[in-house]
């Protein structure tokens, strides 16, 4: 009798090991396919345009996808550049300077180059941006007088400004020749 209470025991034991492991086994799927389930996407989540604060000179790319403008949102003011279809910033590394104020940004088509005005010396420039090379480069260093409101052509060739000199505006076109890499239309 003491036998059959043993292997009765025994069973009961290795009943109880089994239904522990198979808790185990439906807790760990469970969880694991939880966690699949809810782990996100690894893309950035939307940032709005707009905000407390001051914005303004506002300037959008031939293709309609980015707006720059001019804000304080940093602690001092610089050109920020916003691409409305991910709805997020774009880094512009070497952009504004510390020793420099960027304004009257203007954009080619994709936003590749950005032109702008910087007051850095005492003498406003009319200064270039690729997005590219994330370089900057002065583009009126050999004109005198003041300048300002620059425009740049949809490919990144021309750029348009104004040049104050003995008293009165005139208008400058500058032809940043065929050896730029244009900045066409993604087709």
């Amino acid at each position: 009798m003491r036998l059959f209470y043993q292997a009765i025991a025994r069973r009961a034991a290795a009943r109880s090991v089994l239904s522990v492991l198979a808790l185990l086994l439906l807790s760990l799927n469970t969880a694991c396919s939880r966690a699949i389930a809810v782990q996100p996407e690894r893309s950035e989540p939307p940032v709005p345009l707009n905000s407390r604060y001051t914005d303004e000179q506002p300037a959008l790319s031939g293709n309609g996808q980015y707006v720059a403008f001019v804000s304080n949102r940093k602690g001092d003011r610089g050109i920020l550049l916003y691409d409305l279809k991910r709805q997020q910033f774009v880094d512009l590394p070497r952009l504004n300077r510390w020793d420099a104020v960027a304004e009257h940004p203007s954009l080619s088509n994709t936003a590749r180059y950005i032109v702008y005005v910087a007051s850095g010396s005492g003498r406003p420039e009319v200064e270039l941006y690729d997005r590219v090379t994330k370089q900057a480069q002065v583009l009126t260093s050999g004109y005198r007088g003041w300048v300002r409101n620059p425009s740049i052509s949809p490919d990144g060739r021309y750029v348009a400004f104004e040049l104050g000199r003995d008293g009165k505006w005139t208008i400058q076109v500058l032809d940043r020749g065929p050896g730029i890499e244009p900045d066409l239309p993604d087709d």
